[in-house]
């Protein structure tokens, strides 16, 4: 068996030879693709990678599979794509397409618009065994209103049924990047990519409940760790950088953030927003 809550300095492929069939109920991840991010020099089989996260996860679970994609001579490799589709060969269900834009991405000279996306691919197996909603407000303002009005005696009455003031959130997340945006950790920015942890907290927030298991195969910077202890999850992390291993241990360690502080500063468990 596999210890959990700590994370493993070795490959994702020796960490989940550990676990057994059906272990997991959700996997928040974003691989090293294309060569866009140096990992100091390590790499990884994708289809191994793949079949693994498809048995430890179990039946109702979900991975959230956050990737981009390369141009190389003048072309995108649409290496995001073929992943997709792969996962779904063995057997996940591909439940939504959603989108991570950055809303202020590093400017980059060329003949495109200036790239501000990745995919967040959200592989299940199976039908969803969770999902808490993150709501928002509508672009209605003040009370509720009705569907329609109509005119009778020159007076407008209201019909219909009433529109709420409140959606669930659009499958498009916009988050800010960068210095202090991405993390107020500082020592976070030792590492080439960090995820925004509004992203990672929202999609456990969305995927899972108290007490499941979070598994991060690619956890770069703890920040996947991070967020399950602050919404008092159970996970596993998978670093085969010791680099990397070391900001993960300082993001986590005991007196490494004040957690309540935190917690009142995400998205809470019933859906409501707040800012982080």
């Amino acid at each position: 068996m596999i210890e959990i809550n700590r994370n493993y300095n070795e490959s994702n492929l020796e960490t989940m030879a550990r676990m057994p069939d059906c272990f997991v109920d959700l996997t928040v991840t974003s691989p090293p693709y294309d060569d866009l991010r140096i990992y100091n020099g390590y790499s990884f089989p994708f289809e191994e990678i793949a079949k693994e996260l498809y048995r430890i996860t179990k039946r109702g679970g979900v991975v959230v599979w956050v990737v981009g994609d390369a141009t190389v001579n003048g072309s995108e490799t649409g290496t995001s794509f073929k992943q997709a589709l792969y996962f779904k060969e063995i057997g996940f269900n591909l439940h939504d397409t959603m989108i991570y834009h950055k809303l202020n991405p590093m400017p980059i000279k060329s003949n495109r618009y200036l790239p501000c996306f990745e995919y967040m691919f959200i592989l299940s197996k199976n039908k969803p065994k969770t999902f808490n909603a993150i709501r928002e407000k509508t672009l209605a303002t003040g009370k509720e209103k009705y569907t329609g009005t109509q005119q009778e005696n020159g007076k407008f009455t209201d019909y219909g049924k009433k529109r709420n003031l409140e959606r669930d959130k659009y499958n498009i997340w916009s988050v800010k990047v960068g210095s202090n945006q991405t993390t107020k950790d500082k020592i976070a920015f030792k590492h080439p990519a960090i995820f925004p942890e509004k992203l990672v907290n929202d999609h456990i927030i969305s995927w899972s409940n108290y007490g499941d298991l979070v598994y991060d195969p690619f956890m770069g910077s703890g920040t996947t760790a991070k967020m399950a202890i602050i919404n008092n999850r159970n996970w596993i992390g998978s670093e085969i950088s010791k680099e990397y291993c070391d900001i993960i241990e300082q993001r986590i360690k005991p007196n490494g953030f004040e957690k309540t502080e935190v917690q009142n500063e995400t998205s809470s468990q019933d859906g409501s927003e707040l800012p982080f």
